[in-house]
């Protein structure tokens, strides 16, 4: 991600208080992932937002084309039988390419939860100074 990025987050103007239900089009394994990250994001961390459902909705559909795409080439192999790379491979690369953007704007990565701007709000008690 490039340019500048915020000192600090903003809670969001809607909060979402209640785990959704993950949409009835997703396929199971989208559902799946909603049910386990959801709960997070909502009951744990409180950060989840009415206008961050979109970015939680591509998070699980890609997390989802991605696991169907690595099935396929689990069943048929890597390389096809013309010797070229299965076209399930570029699916699944650009699949954890969103899951990995979403998962970042959800701070859902490691890299995104250290930052010191979401680390701020849960360590206002113990830093009495703001550092």
């Amino acid at each position: 991600m490039r340019g500048r990025k915020p000192s600090t987050i903003v809670n969001g103007s809607s909060p979402v208080t209640v785990v959704p239900s993950p949409p009835s089009y997703f396929p199971k394994d989208a559902k799946a992932e909603w049910r386990k990250i959801a709960p997070i994001l909502v009951l744990e961390r409180k950060t989840l937002t009415e206008a961050d459902m979109g970015t939680l909705e591509s998070y699980c559909l890609s997390t989802s084309t991605m696991r169907q795409a690595q099935r396929i080439i689990n069943v048929d192999g890597l390389v096809t039988a013309e010797g070229k790379r299965h076209p399930a491979f570029g699916i699944m690369n650009a699949a954890q390419t969103t899951q990995r953007l979403c998962a970042a704007e959800l701070g859902l990565t490691p890299v995104s939860r250290s930052r010191p701007a979401v680390r701020s709000e849960e360590n206002d008690d113990d830093n009495p100074f703001g550092i």
